[in-house]
């Protein structure tokens, strides 16, 4: 680590902001771009750095060695930049899922489908109990995103809690915060809370992410020291199940009026040539193509720089 110059911090900053847009989508997570990119360990790592003997260790050592102990350099340019892309890039991903929902699925369609080889071929060694573990997750992920969403919830407590419970699935690959946040009722409250800079809101889910973070992680980095080919399967099969919610053609049988926002209550996935309207498909195509892509880009940087 004490090798890395600022070009990598940079790179890890690139990271984060591709992490911050994807979080930003509800049915993408940002631990899909982290595995993909090659930081998912290390931020896991990291994250369970993060104790109160660190204090002691300040107080005894200075706060060089604090710094590093916590991998700082990291963690802070990860962070600049998932920060960077949830204010900047929230209105725009907004606007293109009210304008150009279908290219935009079709882009993390393609992503996300590259990603469950990527996440696979780090297995190891496959067996009964692996295939089990990857339908399961695989079923589990499916399941969550066929469950209707809640009602606007905007109370401080609840704020936590949706807080500390998005975090969890958004560093687990396959299962979208933002997703979740759309089945608590949370998505709309906190989304313009963003854009509106309310503090008090964003202040209160940020502390029940940074909860549910601390809490979550150590659970991961025991089951990757202990398990760690069966995690990488039950991850595997998160993202798999996760397609379902993020196939770019749907019919919307019923839906509701959150706010001033019209919100998807029940969906059907259709074929594109069984889609009402313009499917643009040709267009899809190649979004998919680029989000495809786009992995291979992100494992082979990941490759050189680690």
């Amino acid at each position: 680590m004490e090798n890395r110059n600022l070009l990598h911090y940079l790179i890890i900053t690139l990271k984060g902001l591709a992490m911050g847009a994807a979080d930003v989508v509800p049915g993408v997570s940002g631990g899909t771009i982290a595995f993909i990119s090659g930081i998912y360990e290390e931020l896991i790592t990291s994250i369970n750095n993060i104790n109160l003997s660190l204090i002691t260790i300040w107080k005894k050592e200075g706060f060089k060695v604090f710094w590093q102990k916590l991998n700082g350099n990291f963690l802070a340019a990860l962070f600049l930049g998932i920060f960077i892309s949830l204010f900047s890039l929230a209105t725009l991903v907004s606007w293109l899922l009210e304008n150009e929902p279908i290219l935009l699925w079709s882009f993390f369609f393609g992503l996300v489908a590259a990603s469950i080889f990527f996440v696979g071929k780090e297995i190891s060694k496959w067996n009964f109990g692996i295939v089990v573990i990857l339908f399961l997750g695989a079923f589990v992920a499916y399941f969550i995103t066929i469950l209707p969403p809640s009602e606007n919830a905007s109370s401080l407590p609840y704020l936590f809690m949706s807080g500390a419970l998005a975090v969890c699935a958004m560093i687990l690959p396959g299962i979208s915060g933002a997703f979740i946040l759309v089945l608590l009722g949370s998505y709309k409250t906190i989304l313009d809370a963003v854009h509106e800079r309310d503090v008090k809101v964003v202040i209160t889910v940020a502390v029940g992410a940074i909860f549910g973070l601390l809490s979550f992680a150590k659970v991961l980095k025991w089951m990757f020291n202990h398990y760690k080919n069966l995690t990488l399967a039950l991850l595997t099969g998160f993202i798999l199940g996760s397609l379902n919610k993020i196939w770019p053609w749907k019919l919307v049988l019923d839906s509701k009026i959150i706010g001033d926002k019209i919100i998807p209550i029940k969906e059907q996935n259709v074929s594109p040539f069984a889609f009402e309207g313009d499917n643009q498909l040709m267009f899809a195509i190649i979004a998919t193509i680029i989000g495809f892509s786009l992995i291979f880009i992100l494992e082979r940087v990941a490759t050189k720089n680690n």
